[in-house]
């Protein structure tokens, strides 16, 4: 399998100079491990790994985390680093004593530690309260057309003439723009020709329930759970109604928010607010709601494949959430915060 080069490495390395801890958050599947896998080498730098999805290296940084720093040495890579949150408060000891001891030795003490989550809210938690002033944040999500083909990076400008200049080299028609939303953007079916898209996503979701969710909050019925994404997935695109996905999911109006918040946290979707120069019109307008992957969104509501999807009534809605979630990548993937695209298109005045 073949690294598929991700817009994101720049900003890594450069954090990783100036700071002793990067954390990278975003969903499952996305390449984080990946991603910093490949940036040791491309370092020339030897960093250990190790992740606390095994039980056991999870059993002593819970039970002893002072001796598990000691048995895995900085530079060090912490995988799925929620699980044991801590750690946070022995990482903090551990970069203060490397910064005192570096004003003796001209010594570097930035790189130290690499973070990755796949529960962004938690890990947020534990970091802003532990880390502050020690830890440099990225989130990351799956391909963006652009690291699919290799392409040159670029942020969404919404200028038309811009858009002209900065447009992809590779074309595509609508046939094969569907494919793409059908398969969605997880690296692994990009790496990996043999495994299915029905494959990837049975496993996809089942994990996601089994671990993520079940770390969260007591799902007494899984299946709810997942008709509750089932509904999420066939209104992408559209506006949020809590109540109508309540009467769907036969469960209360305040249950289905508590469960929205978790797919915001964990990067499965995003709320795009209404924007208004009213302030009292932002509020009451209702947000929209976007799968971040659009492949995992067709395989929850069902479509047998990209040409059924392309004909669907659910076409327009899924087309629309593949633009604004390329949007949204454009940023993210290249260490930005997706509210600047907000600064650009008020500050050029086309709203």
């Amino acid at each position: 399998m073949s690294y598929i080069k991700r817009n994101i490495e720049s900003e890594i390395i450069n954090l990783s100079a100036s700071f002793p801890v990067v954390m990278i958050t975003g969903p499952r599947q996305v390449g984080k491990t990946t991603l910093l896998s490949y940036l040791s080498e491309k370092l020339n730098r030897k960093i250990n790994f190790v992740s606390l999805d095994d039980l056991r290296v999870r059993a002593l940084a819970l039970e002893d985390p002072e001796l598990f720093l000691k048995t895995y040495e900085y530079p060090l890579i912490i995988d799925e680093f929620q699980y044991a949150p801590n750690l946070l408060n022995y990482i903090k000891i551990k970069v203060d004593e490397k910064r005192i001891s570096s004003l003796k030795s001209n010594d570097n003490s930035n790189g130290l530690y690499f973070l990755t989550g796949s529960q962004s809210f938690l890990s947020m938690k534990g970091v802003s309260e532990s880390l502050a002033g020690r830890v440099a944040i990225c989130n990351l999500y799956g391909l963006s057309l652009r690291e699919i083909n290799n392409e040159e990076k670029h942020l969404f400008n919404p200028e038309i003439d811009v858009i002209n200049k900065n447009s992809l080299v590779t074309k595509y028609d609508l046939k094969e723009l569907y494919k793409i939303i059908y398969k969605g953007c997880y690296p692994e079916l990009y790496k990996n020709d043999n495994l299915s898209i029905q494959s990837f996503y049975d496993s996809y979701v089942k994990t996601y329930i089994e671990r993520d969710i079940r770390d969260i909050i007591n799902i007494k019925d899984e299946v709810k759970f997942l008709k509750f994404m089932v509904s999420i997935a066939a209104r992408t695109g559209r506006e949020l109604n809590v109540t109508e996905i309540a009467n769907d999911v036969e469960i209360s109006n305040v249950t289905i928010s508590e469960w929205i918040s978790i797919l915001c946290n964990s990067g499965i979707i995003i709320l795009l607010e209404p924007y208004s120069s009213n302030t009292i019109k932002r509020v009451v307008k209702r947000p929209k709601i976007y799968f971040m992957d659009t492949g995992l969104a067709t395989y929850l509501t069902k479509y047998p494949s990209p040409e059924v999807l392309e004909n669907s009534a659910y076409s327009g809605h899924i087309f629309e959430t593949f633009v604004v979630s390329e949007i949204v990548k454009s940023f993210v993937n290249n260490g930005l915060d997706i509210y600047i695209i907000i600064e650009i298109i008020i500050k050029k005045k086309l709203i």
